[in-house]
Parts: structure tokens; sequence; C-alpha cells
């Protein structure tokens, strides 16, 4: 349980006014077919996620537990810094008539290699070494986020400074990090 809830939670802070929770407000207003765009941001995500945390636990067995540990501290605490640079919201182009489901599943995948949260998710993959369970967390996190954005759209975005969830999001990768260091 505390893998997952783990996962949800960094994953879930830190997907707030991220790139993809941008891309997710943008294919909301664009299509206004809310269910279709989740499928696609859960089938992306699933993929895109379980990738990324299988690789994280293939460092944790080919790693030494020294190396890895110092690895993830920092790869924490450098999330918890990148956090405090918010994304720009990049304009989206969709010059294909796949419709909301194909469209947000490739447009998530796409947008979702290299990102934060990607890479957060093959951190809590090597801190873990249980890929199913931080796959499982990290796509509840990226729903709950994203979903945030396709249902509620600006009245959520407008209420809450993003800043503070930025500050949020940071202060946990970093306490998850020193966490790491201390032993925790």
């Amino acid at each position: 349980m505390e893998v997952i809830f783990n996962s949800f939670l960094l994953v879930f802070v830190s997907e707030m006014g991220d790139k993809t929770q941008l891309l997710a407000l943008v294919l909301a207003a664009k299509f206004k077919k809310p269910w279709p765009i989740m499928a696609g941001i859960l089938l992306a995500t699933i993929l895109n996620h379980a990738l990324a945390s299988y690789v994280g636990a293939y460092a944790t067995a080919n790693i030494s537990q020294e190396v890895l540990k110092w690895i993830l501290a920092l790869t924490f605490i450098g999330f918890g810094l990148w956090i405090l640079i918010p994304d720009k919201d990049e304009e989206f182009k969709d010059d294909h008539k796949w419709g909301p489901f194909l469209t947000t599943t490739v447009a998530f995948f796409l947008a979702e290699m290299g990102d934060k949260t990607q890479l957060a998710t093959v951190a809590l993959g090597a801190k873990f070494a249980a890929p199913i369970m931080v796959t499982f967390g990290t796509t509840i996190g990226m729903l709950g986020a994203d979903g945030l954005a396709v249902f509620l759209g600006h009245k959520f975005t407008d209420r809450i400074p993003m800043k503070w969830v930025h500050r949020i999001a940071s202060g946990l990768f970093i306490l998850f990090g020193i966490g790491i260091l201390l032993g925790f």
C-alpha cells in the first residue's frame, strides 16, 4: 500500500500545472468529450509508466545499493527543484482527425516521454522494485490530476495558485530524496 500511495501522491502533485495537465485542458476544450479523453490518458499512462517503472526495477537489480541510493536521492531532490520551473502552455496542433481517444492516447504518450512524471516513475520503480504497484499508483495519480483538468477545467486552475502547488510538489520530492539518504 505504501508503494501505491507514494507513487500516487508524488505523481498527482507533480502533475499539477505540468504540460500534460495543460494538454488535458486543451483536449477537453477542443473535443468536449471527457470520457474518451480520460480513456486515452489511461491507456497512454499505463503504457508509458509501465515501461518507466520496469526500467527503474531493472536498475535496482543491476546497480549497487549504495550507488542507487545516491542516484535516487539526487534524482528526487533534482525533481523537487525542477518542479519549481513551471511548464509553459505549448500550443497543441491536431492536424489529424483521429478523434478524442486516439488523439489523446498518442499525444499523452509522446508528451510523457522524458517528462518529470515519467522520470519520477523510473525513480519510484527503482526505489520500490515493484513495477506493477508503482505503475498502478502513478497511473491513478495521473488520472486524478488530469481528470481535474478534463472535468473541472479552468474552474480548478483559476482558484489554486500554481506557484503553491509547485512548491508543495517540490517539497514532497525533496523530502522523499532526503528520506532516501537517511534510510527511510
